[in-house]
């Protein structure tokens, strides 16, 4: 095809769509506010679980049930959306979004909260793939793009920040309840906005059937997976039903991968994870995301708890990791990734955050912030930043136009499963830890203030522990990059224009 052939409908397209960086700003704001949530909840959840009664077993539900429904379908979410039309899909999950998070603020009980969690993932898992096609499709041009996927992944990348600063000050000065109500005004204005500026170019739709038992497969193999590291926990990794769990988990997963291989038209193409450096993009994520996760619950529970910061306070306390994480990502990942190849930014980086986990293993109850938390989390940024700018990049390079989307959503897919994970497995750790550190110590401890200070010993005993399996988790994240990712300098992504063209664009793409 010649060169003015392919630029034509580039520039037709620019023409009818005059609208697209107004559109911008409200797709923008959906994932603002998607950003906002995640981290919001965090700084909120010690108040919620007080006040709803939720046990420190439970309280993990509050984070997994949403990762969970979110990763186990936003392949799912993906292909609705390239079916339905983009622009239903992404009004949809803003008005669904919207109510669950009115039902979250409103819970009364654990259980409508774990409900309004997991309902929020749900329409979270339509939103998200919806919101990067819509980009895809509306913005053609090569230049253009770049741009557009640039001020949308500033966004997100700056939202985490607000989000910890917003959710102190709105659980500190009004209730946690309002965390969850502050996204309705949100989700209002950018569906309002969305629906009557986006112009989605037509025939862009995939009228392939849906795989309806791979959705099934997946998404029942998943929850039993992060149920029975929940189970482990309360009954032991022995009980029976713990280890139900993992089998009917592998089998589930099996059973979808065999699925996958036959179907006409699967929710995953096999060829997009067993390609050898998307595989080992998507597990060592995958990894780095169990351990952070795990990490965010645990320093939360310790500022507040142990060390008696405010909601505010700990927002601010997280800052410097988010700085790192910004810093990494936009100064050394963005300026390095066209000059070296991707092992060489990953596999150094997860090092440098897992350095940073190993300081955190020294935690104790009357550990310096300045000096030890301090470093801790700027290393982690770092190092987190450094390594994800070019494994989002990677992760679609090469890919075949029509699997553009769904190698995207590999992506958040295996974060959100990692962190799923990541929260169940580490809480597990955690937990047992803490209960045999206080048998064994409480003996000894006569007095009222000597149980609390055993009781406050025990609980950074079961986080410093859990914590060693983050540095070992990161380690082997390290070593996966190293090992199974061999491709160049990822300077370049492909990905798929509207008109079934594809462009070379540098594409970051935000986890959520």
């Amino acid at each position: 095809m010649s060169e003015t052939a392919l630029k034509a409908p580039r520039a037709a397209a620019s023409r009818g769509d005059a609208n697209r960086w107004k559109a911008l700003v409200f797709i923008a704001l959906a994932q603002l506010m998607v950003v906002l949530d995640a981290t919001i909840v965090n700084i909120a959840l010690p108040s919620a679980q007080q006040d709803l009664g939720i046990s420190d077993g439970n309280r993990q539900w509050v984070v997994t049930a949403y990762a969970l429904a979110f990763g186990g379908l936003l392949l799912f979410g993906g292909r609705i959306a390239d079916l339905w039309g983009r622009k239903r899909a992404f009004v949809l999950g803003l008005a669904g979004f919207a109510a669950a998070s009115a039902l979250g603020g409103a819970a009364t009980t654990g259980a409508m909260m774990f409900g309004a969690r997991a309902l929020q993932g749900v329409f979270g898992a339509l939103l998200a793939p919806a919101a990067l096609s819509l980009l895809a499709v509306m913005f053609t041009d090569a230049k253009e793009r770049a741009k557009a996927f640039g001020i949308y992944g500033a966004i997100a990348g700056g939202g985490g920040a607000v989000g910890l600063i917003l959710g102190g000050f709105l659980t500190e000065y009004l209730n946690w309840r309002w965390t969850f109500f502050v996204n309705i005004p949100f989700a209002i204005v950018a569906a309002a906005g969305a629906y009557f500026v986006i112009r989605e170019p037509e025939g862009g739709r995939n009228r392939s059937p849906l795989d309806i038992p791979g959705v099934v497969l997946s998404t029942l193999g998943l929850v039993a997976l992060v149920y029975g590291f929940t189970r482990a926990e309360s009954d032991g990794w022995g009980d029976t039903v713990t280890v139900s769990m993992f089998v009917a988990s592998a089998v589930l997963l099996i059973a979808f991968a065999l699925v996958e291989a036959k179907v006409k038209a699967p929710l995953l193409p096999l060829r997009v994870v067993t390609d050898r450096n998307r595989g080992g993009i998507y597990l060592s994520l995958g990894l780095a995301i169990i351990g952070m996760f795990g990490l965010f619950l645990f320093l939360t529970y310790y500022l507040q708890i142990v060390k008696g910061y405010s909601p505010v306070k700990t927002g601010f306390a997280f800052l410097p990791m988010i700085a790192g994480m910004i810093t990494g990502s936009t100064q050394i990942g963005t300026r390095l990734m066209t000059r070296v190849p991707a092992r060489l930014l990953m596999g150094p980086g997860f090092l440098v955050a897992g350095l940073g986990m190993l300081l955190l293993t020294q935690l104790e109850v009357g550990s310096s912030y300045t000096t030890l938390l301090l470093p801790a989390m700027l290393l982690l940024g770092l190092g987190m930043g450094t390594a994800f700018m070019p494994a989002m990049s990677l992760a679609t390079q090469g890919v075949e136009p029509r699997d553009a989307g769904v190698a995207s959503a590999m992506v958040n897919t295996s974060q959100q499963v990692g962190g799923a994970i990541g929260t169940a497995l580490l809480n597990t750790i955690a937990s047992s830890a803490t209960v045999s550190y206080v048998k064994d110590h409480m003996a000894g401890a006569t007095s009222k203030p000597q149980q609390q200070l055993v009781g406050l010993q025990g609980l950074v005993h079961g986080y410093s522990t859990a914590i060693w399996f983050a540095v070992g988790i990161l380690g082997l994240a390290a070593l996966i990059a190293f090992t199974f990712v061999n491709a160049g300098s990822p300077g370049s992504t492909t990905v798929a224009s509207g008109e079934g063209v594809e462009d070379e664009v540098p594409v970051p793409v935000v986890a959520h």
